[in-house]
């Protein structure tokens, strides 16, 4: 069964891939902060989609926690100069619907 937001979120991870390649070169432990952050949205996302009532939200309510972390290190790496902001523009944009959906099914 399809379930748009999870979907989103493996799209997201496919779109990490190379700014994730930039950010390791620059920075390991950030990269990996990335990485871990992104796999828990999708993780989440996914055990959430099993659950029932407040355990639901609670699941999606991590994952977009996770989400405003990849934001913040994108962030934070496109201020040090690690990535452009264009290296990064997919990924930005299927975060922000991410984010979206991810608002929606916690309130």
């Amino acid at each position: 069964m399809r379930f748009d937001c999870l979907d989103a979120s493996y799209q997201l991870i496919s779109e990490l891939r190379r700014p994730l390649a930039a950010i390791r070169r620059a920075d390991g432990r950030l990269a990996v902060q990335l990485r871990t952050a992104a796999a828990s949205i999708a993780l989440n996302v996914a055990e959430g989609r099993a659950r029932e009532g407040r355990d639901r939200r609670h699941h999606w309510r991590i994952a977009r926690g996770s989400a405003e972390e990849v934001s913040a290190i994108l962030k934070v790496a496109e201020s040090f100069g690690d990535v452009s902001l264009d290296e990064c523009h997919a990924a930005h944009e299927t975060l922000t619907r991410v984010h979206q959906m991810l608002w929606r099914m916690t309130h």
